[in-house]
């Protein structure tokens, strides 16, 4: 099943059963030990997110939807929230700060058997919240396994070169942002919908590829977190093996390292509304669901929902092209936008989780959309929103150029 529909199954035990399998095999690709590593400074080590999947659920669910009497309070509290500290606020826990992995695992049983007993009383949208939460975390701990130290097999790849240049032109129109209040799913960020009006501009058919980029380190500027550089090749140090610089993949970078290329080549990141005109505006002045139209997605589409844990080339998926013929703007990596993360107007936290967005409309976080290949596919719909700080360079995060006309 699709995770497209998973957030919107019939019945909600099996979709949250789905969600536990995802981030379950997640985990038993960590031994005992390496569980209480950080593999990213800014973040919790990884016995942390074993606990917190669980400790969301039975915090929102269990003991405030369900007013469940608590079995563990220090558990419900030590694994309540991750981190995003500003730079120079690392953590400075140890290993022995932490339980030990059988204490862990008994709390998430007990989790789990009680919230399956009751779930059928529990409001729906507080369920999609923890599947979709779950969700997010698959992403997470995919990208914090990608800085896990671990032995990554050289893998040759097809001699490869980025596509040509090309700038496609989209006419002035409307965008339309977030959710109308209603039946839809949606985290607090996505309400209330909003139009934008939308001057003309031309958008890069393709993601910058790391050739591309390439030639902006050649330079002077400094490689991205992924590039490794061995007796003056550069190689690619992918989740599980490590290639020699696929030079037609879409490059992760920071949304600063991002916009200082778009301002070498004299162009500029789009905007939020830019990349929404691009991806789901059409030539008539309808706007579409996906880029590609209203069928669900799947594999044609785009690099999404978990198929691989590296990126394709940028000219991959044509099937997925929107209406005005740009490419990969849903999947093979998040798009930053110059936007910073902020609300729409009317916006209102959600009463059960108002720390979700709120804490993070302070102009050091910045929109990006579309996906990665980890992104859970319910997360394409048009109107979610990511963000990260503009310095952050874990993530899987790439971008293209715009230029206003």
């Amino acid at each position: 099943m699709s995770m497209t529909r998973l957030a919107q199954s019939a019945h909600p035990g099996a979709a949250l059963a789905r969600a536990r399998a995802q981030t379950d095999s997640l985990f038993a690709l960590v031994s005992r030990e390496k569980l209480y590593d950080r593999p990213i400074a800014e973040r919790h080590r990884m016995i942390f997110y074993l606990g917190h999947l669980e400790a969301f659920d039975w915090n929102l669910i269990g003991r405030r939807a369900l007013g469940i009497p608590a079995f563990h309070p220090e558990f419900d509290k030590l694994f309540a929230f991750g981190i995003d500290p500003p730079a120079g606020q690392l953590p400075q826990d140890q290993p022995s700060d932490w339980p030990s992995l059988d204490e862990v695992r008994r709390y998430n049983l007990r989790v789990r058997e009680t919230l399956d007993r009751l779930l059928e009383d529990a409001p729906r949208q507080l369920i999609h919240c923890a599947i979709e939460h779950r969700l997010m975390h698959a992403e997470t701990f995919a990208y914090i396994l990608h800085n896990e130290n671990h032995a990554r097999p050289l893998t040759a790849l097809p001699p490869s070169v980025p596509p040509a240049p090309e700038m496609i032109s989209i006419p002035a129109g409307t965008a339309t942002l977030g959710l109308p209040h209603g039946d839809s799913f949606g985290w607090d960020n996505e309400f209330p919908e909003t139009s934008v009006q939308v001057p003309a501009f031309s958008i890069a058919r393709y993601k910058v590829a790391n050739g591309d980029y390439l030639r902006f380190v050649n330079s002077g500027a400094a490689p991205p977190h992924y590039w490794t550089r061995r007796n003056g090749e550069w190689f690619y140090r992918g989740v599980f093996a490590e290639y020699p610089l696929p030079l037609d993949w879409p490059v992760y970078v920071t949304q600063s390292e991002a916009a200082a290329y778009a301002k070498s080549a004299g162009k500029s990141l789009p905007t939020e509304a830019q990349f929404h005109r691009a991806a789901y505006g059409t030539p008539a002045g309808e706007e579409r669901v996906f880029p590609w139209g209203s069928q669900p997605p799947d594999s044609r589409h785009g690099n999404f929902d978990f198929a691989r844990w590296d990126p394709l080339p940028v000219t991959a998926n044509p099937a997925g092209d929107s209406a005005f013929g740009v490419s990969q703007l849903a999947g093979n990596g998040w798009e930053w936008t110059s936007t910073p993360f902020s609300p729409f107007s009317g916006f209102e936290p959600f009463p059960f989780y108002p720390g979700y967005s709120a804490p993070f409309f302070d102009g050091d976080h910045f929109v990006v959309k579309g996906g990665a290949p980890r992104t859970a596919a319910c997360f394409l719909r048009r109107s979610f929103r990511n963000w990260y700080r503009q310095s952050y360079p874990y993530v899987h995060a790439t971008f293209r150029c715009v230029d206003v006309q």
